[in-house]
């Protein structure tokens, strides 16, 4: 029996392990299972591979999508590029470390953009925001980090996101985990009075979709779209990558 998983902590709002069951009954792949590896600390990753010689892949969410990087043998130019992992390929005992966000939210995004859509704020500094970072600067949009800690990095404040802004920055990313279930009446604190149908907004969350984000965002007349897409997209990618021989 071939075992891929996932690992990330908490790992209730996964849709992975559903995604490649079915993925695996639809297709008639047999001897393959996928497991929900939920890990308290990244240092447990050792212990989970030495317990399970058959796990073949996995993939990395929240919080290890950076974390993981020190754990890897190698690294794609990609993923070292948007430093951040979400998909690791075990192959003769080695951990090599994959970015398939990239390209999930490259095409998620792409047909949503116009020419006119060309200015984002990036909600987020995590390993998400990174690979949603690459791709902006990938696309040539110009963005804005949008963080708790803005002193630190010198980003924007959300108490800073006034008139002026919201208007010059019509796209908005969500990349953090704020209104991922269970916490479904959550949603990033920015001035949704001030959204209007100039305005796309993306969530890489999944669970709930639509987020209370995109909601807020529908109500005012914005354009929306779920990370589901997203989500399907690079489990596909990561799939391919755990079967390259």
């Amino acid at each position: 029996m071939i075992i891929y998983g996932l690992i990330g902590y908490p790992l209730g709002h996964s849709f992975s392990k559903e995604y490649f069951s079915k993925k695996f009954r639809k297709e008639n792949i047999a001897g393959c299972i996928f497991e929900n590896y939920p890990l308290a600390s990244i240092n447990a990753l050792q212990d989970l591979l030495m317990q399970t010689p058959s796990l073949k892949g996995f993939s990395v969410t929240i919080p290890y999508k950076e974390k993981i990087i020190p754990f890897l043998n190698e690294i794609t130019p990609k993923a070292q590029s948007a430093g951040s992992v979400n998909c690791v390929r075990i192959s003769d005992n080695k951990l090599l470390g994959f970015n398939t966000d990239v390209v999930g939210f490259e095409k998620s995004i792409r047909p949503l953009l116009t020419l006119k859509n060309n200015q984002a704020l990036v909600l987020g500094t995590g390993g998400a925001s990174k690979s949603v970072q690459f791709v902006l600067n990938k696309l040539n949009i110009d963005f804005r980090i949008v963080s708790r800690n803005p002193l630190i990095f010198n980003h924007l404040s959300y108490s800073q996101l006034d008139a002026t802004i919201m208007t010059q920055y019509n796209i908005i990313i969500n990349c953090t985990p704020v209104g991922m279930f269970p916490n479904v009446n959550d949603c990033p604190e920015i001035p949704y009075s001030l959204i209007t149908s100039s305005h796309i907004l993306f969530d890489l969350v999944y669970n709930p979709d639509p987020s209370l984000f995109l909601k807020h965002g529908k109500s005012r007349g914005a354009v929306i779209k779920s990370g589901m897409e997203m989500l399907e997209i690079q489990a596909e990618e990561s799939w391919k990558i755990w079967n390259q021989f």
